[in-house]
């Protein structure tokens, strides 16, 4: 069984650390924010202009004014700082992000990542990946491993324009989290519950490294 994309984010969670600040970027990153372990301190970070980002409102208490990257209505926690987009990629370009988690079209078995456009087709734009995955020191895709049309978006080689070069280093999909090697090559770690080595060969097109027992993804 595939997971949802409440799942993928539930299995990112468990890669933050205590004392990381950390941006989530447009899509099922932002809902890394309901997941964090309630035992660390994290600072999250969004690009257009706020520190201290706390999970997404319950019905009727949203207030627009307070929006994500996405332009989802957020909530704040205490101690949390509002400020201008030149402040923000300030700190995103000094390195000041400890991780970033990313969506994505389509990502290489080099690290490469395709994530603004889609020739032809109405996206949200470049956003502020360029400058996210030119400046992280550690980048997590969250994405779907295959597409609508059944194809895998785990490739030998981008299809769509670039995002970043050589840049991701872990991705997390409905099937399984796969590490990117420096020399090339999806290492698979995890797999989902009950996806087995097989199918997710098969949902692969770049290069697969499988090395021993796979274990299944945990989420307690």
């Amino acid at each position: 069984m595939s997971l949802s994309k409440e799942e993928i984010a539930k299995r990112i969670a468990k890669e933050i650390k205590d004392g990381y600040y950390v941006n989530l970027g447009i899509g099922i990153p932002t809902l890394v924010a309901n997941y964090i372990p309630k035992n660390i301190n994290v600072v999250l970070q969004s690009e257009n202009g706020l520190l201290g980002m706390g999970p997404f409102p319950f019905e009727g208490e949203e207030d627009a004014d307070l929006i994500n990257a996405g332009k989802q209505t957020i909530t704040t926690l205490p101690g949390s700082s509002i400020f201008d987009s030149a402040m923000s990629f300030g700190m995103i370009r000094a390195q000041k992000v400890d991780l970033t988690i990313l969506g994505a079209m389509e990502v290489s078995e080099n690290g490469d990542i395709a994530n603004w456009k889609i020739p032809g087709k109405m996206v949200k734009g470049m956003g502020g990946a360029m400058d996210l995955v030119a400046s992280a020191k550690n980048i997590i895709v969250a994405m779907q491993h295959i597409n609508k049309a059944g194809e895998s978006k785990l490739l030998s080689k981008c299809t769509l324009p670039l995002t970043g070069v050589k840049c991701i280093k872990k991705i997390v999909t409905e099937l399984a989290v796969l590490a990117v090697l420096p020399e090339g090559g999806f290492q698979l770690l995890e797999r989902a519950p009950g996806v087995s080595i097989e199918f997710i060969q098969q949902s692969t097109a770049g290069k697969l490294i499988i090395e021993g027992e796979i274990p299944e993804m945990e989420f307690d």
